[in-house]
């Protein structure tokens, strides 16, 4: 007789839990980029790219803080700053305080798209993420992931201007 009992690890609530969160690991990321493709023709990696841009000093951040902020390998954020500049959103040129960085800087048609892409971005986040939830597991929702970012890494990722 054999035995159908589950391999060992997680179970009962902590299972469910975990499974709710993988899921909407797995499924959000493609719900975001499909919009974004649709309504921008880019992905919400490249999005996330020109909101770091927009949000920088004269929409110009070195590579590697780029990088850092996208949570990113150097050369999958090269490659997608390609794709960004080859569509004149982006333009890129070495950093005359020290030539070993490289500056990435948005330009006028890149903050136009973004611009153009923003509404669409916050429609689809409000609808699948907030919306669903009240202020209290808004709350809830923000804590809660700011204690999973602080177990993954000590350092803070990036946070937007003004957040406590």
């Amino acid at each position: 007789m054999s035995d159908h009992s589950p391999p060992p690890g997680m179970r009962g609530q902590d299972l469910e839990t975990w499974a709710s969160l993988a899921t909407i690991l797995e499924w959000l990321p493609p719900a975001l980029d499909a919009q974004m493709l649709r309504d921008a023709e880019m992905t919400h990696f490249e999005y996330g790219i020109l909101f770091a841009l927009a949000d920088a000093p004269d929409l110009t951040l070195r590579m590697s803080v780029l990088a850092g902020y996208a949570n990113s390998s150097l050369s999958r954020l090269s490659r997608a700053v390609l794709r960004l500049e080859k569509r004149g959103w982006v333009e890129r040129r070495p950093d005359p305080t020290d030539g070993r960085y490289t500056l990435a800087t948005m330009t006028e048609p890149g903050r136009h798209c973004f611009d153009q892409a923003t509404p669409g971005h916050a429609d689809v986040v409000q609808r699948l993420v907030l919306d669903p939830l009240s202020e209290k597991q808004k709350h809830q929702l923000r804590e809660i992931s700011q204690r999973i970012l602080r177990a993954i890494r000590e350092e803070e990722g990036w946070r937007p201007p003004g957040a406590g």
